[in-house]
Formats: C-alpha cells, sequence, structure tokens
C-alpha cells in the first residue's frame, strides 16, 4: 500500500463520512468532538477494509464497494458508542 498526501486526504475524508454516519446510527446524543469521530472513523474504515477482505467482499471494484461501506460504519458505530460511554462514565461522579 502506498502512503501518498491523496491517500492520507482520502483515508481523512472517508473516515469524517463513515464516523458521521456511525453517529447517525448510535441512538442518543455523543458528546464528542468532531476530531473524535474522524479518528474513530478511519480506523473503522481501515479496519472495516481489511474484514470486509477477510470475510470475502469484493473491495476492489470501479465503484462504491456497498458492502465494504457496511462494514465500515457498522464498526464506526460500534467505535462511537463505545467511546461516548467511556466518556459518559468519566463524567458522571458519585456522591
Amino acid at each position: 500500500m502506498e502512503l501518498t498526501v491523496w491517500g492520507i486526504i482520502t483515508a481523512l475524508v472517508v473516515g469524517l463520512i463513515v464516523g458521521a454516519l456511525g453517529r447517525l446510527v448510535v441512538p442518543g446524543r455523543q458528546d464528542m468532538p468532531m476530531w473524535l469521530h474522524m479518528l474513530v472513523g478511519v480506523g473503522a474504515a481501515l479496519l472495516g477494509t481489511v474484514l470486509a477482505r477477510a470475510m470475502g467482499i469484493a473491495t476492489e471494484t470501479a465503484g462504491v464497494d456497498w458492502g465494504e461501506l457496511l462494514v465500515q460504519v457498522v464498526l464506526a458505530a460500534i467505535g462511537v458508542a463505545l467511546v461516548a460511554g467511556v466518556g459518559r462514565r468519566r463524567s458522571i461522579t458519585h456522591r
């Protein structure tokens, strides 16, 4: 895999989109900054591609790879839910 400036920009844009879609899938309010959604989205996009390939889902087609995108969004939703849940637990104070 080549690491180019265009590849990094593409990963960030895809990560932002996947993170935003993951946020929309998770019910309730998530008090997370946008950069954290992007970070979760980039991780979900990378892991989703690897997982989709391992499952035999086509990841290198001429158009949009809907199966791969679905795997990425599901992973992003799980990531957003986990990160938002950790943030909520830390903000709760016991008396």
